[in-house]
């Protein structure tokens, strides 16, 4: 079964490396829109700072991951490759038509479709699978009020200062606050992929009889969202950072600082949360300060409409290829 773990780890990286394709629009939409880096420089400087969320920040979302979706006695190999074969899927799908989901919900998806189908609704952790929903609604939420927030104050601030000053001051602070964010969507995202390795091993009997992350899964989970951020998902970026809203520096400045916050906290708690539903919330409560009507809610919906489906949907393919898999072995 060694070769069937080795398998499945490289299927997880995969995945990972499509999280930083998809997500790598949460990470530089705002910088790109503002044209304080070209798009190139852009993911180059996400990318950078995805990698080196690996340090620092501890496991926590990874062990929820791991111990805190589905009951660790009822998964097995087959499973956890139903799972990421779910994420994958629709990762790719939504990817290819510029829809900027939640890769980490497309995960847990995968993974309670393939339990569900494996042993039953018995097998889902109810308590973690409620707190992964109430953040479904919270951390658009809370994004939306941060960067709203923000904004307002940021407007009072500088309110009598030179608007090419403030201009040049933000481009610099975008880089810091862009960065930020980086470092938000590493430490969370990554941990993801990691959650799922770590019990795949804990599973197979590599680990002994406790559960924990190795350091060198934390380190190959981040070197693949890493390098997926640097290929970026530029029809989601396009999505992202031109069709949502449009920013100057200062608002590109807000966003990113509100939805920092909001993933780095959430980490630390071990709540795995969507970037993508953070930073777009985030936007839309920049966006809004100036008018209602500076949002177009038309793709907002469309994105909100991807968000609902995408849990479903994954859980259906993962779901359906367990069944397969149980035909076929």
């Amino acid at each position: 079964m060694l070769e069937l773990t080795i398998f499945i780890i490289f299927l997880a990286l995969l995945f990972d490396f499509l999280n930083g394709m998809n997500d790598a629009a949460n990470s530089i939409a705002t910088v790109v829109s503002t044209r304080v880096l070209s798009p190139r420089m852009a993911v180059a400087w996400a990318a950078f700072f995805n990698f080196v969320a690996a340090f620092g920040f501890g496991v926590h979302v990874a062990n929820t991951i791991g111990k805190g979706i589905v009951h660790m006695e009822v998964v097995s190999e087959w499973m956890i490759l139903s799972a990421l074969v779910g994420a994958i899927i629709w990762t790719h799908f939504c990817t290819h038509y510029g829809l900027p989901i939640s890769v980490s919900h497309a995960l847990i998806g995968g993974l309670t479709g393939s339990a569900i189908m494996k042993a039953g609704f018995g097998s889902l952790v109810t308590s973690g699978l409620i707190k992964v929903t109430i953040f479904i609604f919270l951390s658009p939420l809370i994004g939306l009020i941060l960067g709203a927030t923000l904004m307002i104050a940021v407007n009072w601030i500088f309110r009598r200062s030179n608007l090419r000053r403030v201009d040049r001051l933000f481009r610099v602070g975008q880089l810091i606050s862009s960065a930020a964010f980086s470092l938000g969507h590493g430490t969370n995202d990554a941990q993801k992929t990691m959650g799922i390795i770590a019990i795949l091993l804990y599973t197979g009997g590599y680990l002994g009889t406790e559960f924990y992350v190795p350091y060198w899964v934390v380190l190959i989970a981040h070197t693949a969202i890493g390098l997926g951020t640097l290929m970026g998902g530029w029809k989601v970026i396009r999505t992202m950072g031109i069709k949502l809203t449009h920013l100057k520096p200062v608002g590109g400045f807000a966003a990113e600082t509100a939805g920092a916050v909001v993933l780095v906290g959430t980490a630390i708690a071990g709540i795995p949360v969507s970037t993508t539903h953070t930073i777009a919330g985030a936007i839309m409560g920049v966006g809004s300060t100036r008018r209602i009507s500076a949002v177009r809610w038309g793709i907002a919906g469309k994105i909100v409409w991807a968000w609902v489906l995408t849990i479903p949907a994954s859980a259906i393919v993962g779901a359906i290829t367990y069944k397969l898999i149980s035909i076929f072995l």
